[in-house]
């Protein structure tokens, strides 16, 4: 496969998953028009629907990991991780959405090994947090790691419909779940 070819799938990929975090029941050809290529053209780069996803997930996986990576959660203060955290998945945001709206469906433990270890690394980094004295105690790590998931998603949302701007993202995640929706003093 080209280069060109390879971008122009990715990119397909993209258009996809900012649809299907959306709305998980979008038909192929609701994913083909937002990509902006023919149905059969989406065909042609995917075996189906199922093709399709199984491609993204695996995508996403790989790019929320490489931005976990970037962002040495394990690093300085956890307050500081999770700014680093914000910045580096920014470009991967939509994926990320697709991921946590992907792994909503899976029922009995059936979610993608590589999701569960995204999850467990956000999830140690507010317990250690948590047991450094930085982030508040009475809220489980692992609902402040969902907490993150939806914030993530809801700013891609917000970006995408215009009722926010890109510069805002790390804004809108961090601050807000730093400093929840209290006017400070």
């Amino acid at each position: 496969m080209s280069e060109l070819q390879d971008l122009k799938r990715e990119a397909s990929l993209r258009a996809a998953a900012d649809l299907l975090s959306r709305r998980a029941s979008a038909t192929m050809d609701e994913m083909a028009k937002s990509a902006g290529i023919s149905r059969a053209t989406l065909h042609r780069q995917f075996a189906g629907r199922d093709g399709l996803v199984v491609e993204l997930e695996e995508l996403g996986i790989r790019e929320v990991e490489a931005a976990l990576d970037a962002a040495e959660l394990e690093d300085g203060k956890a307050s500081e991780a999770l700014r680093r955290l914000a910045d580096r998945i920014q470009p991967s945001a939509g994926l990320l959405a697709f991921l946590m709206s992907q792994a909503q469906l899976f029922e009995g433990g059936n979610t993608n090994p590589g999701w569960d270890r995204i999850d467990q690394r956000i999830t140690a980094l507010f317990r250690r947090g948590q047991e450094d004295g930085e982030f508040r105690i009475d809220q489980q790590p692992a609902w402040l790691a969902e907490a993150i998931y939806g914030l993530v998603s809801a700013a891609v949302w917000s970006i995408q419909a215009g009722l926010a701007g890109q510069a805002q993202f790390q804004t809108m995640i961090v601050d807000l779940l730093l400093d929840g929706v209290r006017r400070p003093a």
